[in-house]
């Protein structure tokens, strides 16, 4: 069976999803260094079951779609099906590193001054901000789950005609 018009439904998909999902990134201004948003990718592979679609991203970018507990804070996401679940992160014990912070802080252009005046200093700030995303957590973006909602509502019903084009380009007249 000819499975082109499937194959390139599935693409479609999956551009629509990285796109998407890209904007969504920019839009909430989580896109600082541009590092999740450059990472966001899509393959489609041909398995023994048919066809699957698998998105790529750096590792931390679920821990900002999904976003993560603080120890005081539960944190919750709204998954691809629409319905808001408990972020599956926590932080418990330990705080983000300090360091990380500290770079986040400079691309940002953090400078607080203190009640005289004076700018405090960036390891300071960066301490205090670890401690606050330790005890808040991070707030989810759903930035992946939401295009991935839409795209399947919107592509499913499309994918039926795919597969019957598929079908009867497959179909040959017998005399």
């Amino acid at each position: 069976m000819n499975t082109d018009n499937i194959e390139r439904y599935l693409n479609s998909f999956g551009k629509y999803i990285v796109k998407q999902s890209r904007t969504n990134l920019t839009k909430g201004k989580k896109n600082v260094n541009k590092s999740l948003y450059n990472s966001i990718n899509f393959k489609v592979e041909t398995t023994a079951d048919g066809f699957s679609v698998e998105f790529y991203m750096n590792s931390y970018g679920t821990f900002v779609d999904k976003g993560v507990s603080g120890n005081k804070t539960t944190q919750s996401y709204r998954n691809y099906k629409g319905k808001n679940e408990t972020s599956p992160y926590k932080y418990t014990n330990k705080q983000p590193p300090s360091g990380i912070i500290d770079k986040w802080v400079v691309k940002k252009g953090i400078a607080p001054r203190d009640e005289k005046g004076r700018f405090i200093t960036r390891k300071s700030i960066s301490f205090l901000i670890a401690r606050s995303i330790k005890v808040r957590g991070i707030k989810s973006t759903s930035f992946f789950q939401r295009p991935l909602e839409l795209g399947l509502k919107t592509f499913s019903s499309d994918l039926l005609e795919a597969i019957r084009e598929d079908i009867i380009e497959g179909l040959t007249t017998v005399k």
